[in-house]
């Protein structure tokens, strides 16, 4: 990685040359230093992608940072969370009974799904535009056992898309009827019983489609002023470390649950995400014209990951620094026999697989729940304390 503030062999015709942005230029190469990437050619190249613990070393700079941006607010509620959290000898396999509770504003809910949602090894988004959360309880001692957050998808997903089959029209009308998974998974110990595969089926329940319905249903979109029904007919989600063996060989009622259907092309912002996002919104302020046209939108830019592509020629440094090389696996979760079909427009109706949680959870807990506890018992050597992220452990 070069130590120069300037990218050799960019074309810098028209950079600001102000302490600003020679201040960004010098944190985003060390910063891509830090993570484990170099620079070659003007394009950046990842460590060896294979290795997940090489994977968690590139975001952990973010999930640093993400955890001293959420300090302020989440640690003086740290000793009550914890006590949510389950140590292993609390934990009966045979007496588990999942409680899905929709996170609410403002809430404990609330506070326990963001302390959680720190804790996972990639930096994870609060979600975009709509949102539906949810914590999973253990009813048997009131402990989390994981969590599920949805927000709107993105509009472009090349392998979603070539699934469903979209043109450009159609991919307009129905993605109101897509979420986007942007974090699903257990917390320990329950974790170490497989209950990320729980967190999984759960997201598919028809008591999570209810409560998308009950909450976006009847709404009048922004722009077009259509009133949307609130029908949800599939999920996506992305593999946080390459190849997923979370989503991979799921399967419920001789359906695979999570179907692969590509990868990403390994292009985005997170390696961007590590305390100075803030510094390049102020670049592209005082540089950039606003992209959000609509007056609904705002007035600032569309999503971070255009405004990284607007600062970067700013900073004498190329757009292909977004590419980080670092490909997720994509899956695509339909929750009706025809949900292909619909979301291309060809049909009027959904036909439901009308999978309920408690349904859901029987399958589980006999298929993984209680064979892993019989033979891996290390779950009951987990104690609450190591989950702490501030203060005395």
């Amino acid at each position: 990685m070069p130590n120069s503030n300037h990218n050799p062999g960019i074309e810098s015709i028209g950079v600001p040359n102000t302490e600003l942005a020679n201040r960004i230029r010098s944190r985003i190469f060390r910063s891509l230093k830090k993570q484990g990437f170099e620079l070659r050619e003007g394009r950046l190249a990842p460590p060896d992608i294979r290795d997940k613990s090489q994977l968690r070393r590139l975001h952990q700079e973010a999930v640093i940072h993400n955890r001293a941006r959420s300090r302020a607010g989440l640690e003086r509620h740290e000793e009550r969370l914890l006590s949510r959290v389950a140590s292993g000898r609390e934990v009966v396999p045979a007496d588990v009974k999942p409680v899905l509770v929709e996170v609410e504003p403002r809430s404990n809910e609330e506070l326990l799904f963001r302390y959680a949602r720190l804790h996972w090894s990639i930096p994870v988004s609060a979600g975009y535009g709509r949102r539906l959360r949810f914590v999973v309880y253990d009813e048997a001692n009131g402990k989390l056992i994981g969590i599920i957050g949805m927000g709107d998808p993105v509009f472009g997903l090349g392998p979603r898309d070539r699934w469903i089959g979209w043109d450009v029209a159609a991919r307009k009308n129905r993605l109101k009827c897509v979420m986007d998974l942007f974090v699903l998974g257990a917390v320990p110990p329950y974790s170490q019983l497989l209950c990320g595969k729980l967190m999984a089926l759960l997201a598919t329940s028809t008591e999570v489609q209810e409560a998308f319905r009950s909450k976006y249903g009847g709404r009048k979109a922004y722009i077009s002023g259509r009133t949307f029904d609130g029908r949800l007919a599939l999920l996506t989600t992305t593999s946080a470390l390459g190849r997923s063996s979370l989503y991979n060989r799921l399967r419920y009622r001789g359906r695979t649950v999570f179907e692969s259907v590509g990868f990403t092309s390994g292009s985005g912002d997170f390696h961007f995400s590590n305390g100075f996002y803030g510094d390049l919104r102020e670049l592209a302020v005082q540089h950039c014209e606003a992209t959000a046209k609509h007056p609904s939108w705002g007035g600032g830019f569309r999503n971070r990951r255009e405004l990284v592509r607007k600062t970067l020629p700013l900073l004498g440094l190329s757009t292909r620094l977004q590419y980080h090389g670092v490909q997720r696996e994509v899956f695509a979760v339909p929750l009706a026999e025809n949900a292909r079909a619909f979301l291309r427009g060809e049909e009027s109706e959904l036909e439901y697989y009308g999978w309920r949680a408690d349904d859901l959870f029987a399958w589980f807990r006999k298929r993984w729940l209680l064979p892993r506890a019989d033979r891996d018992q290390r779950y009951r050597e987990f104690e609450r304390e190591s989950y702490r992220l501030w203060g005395t452990r």
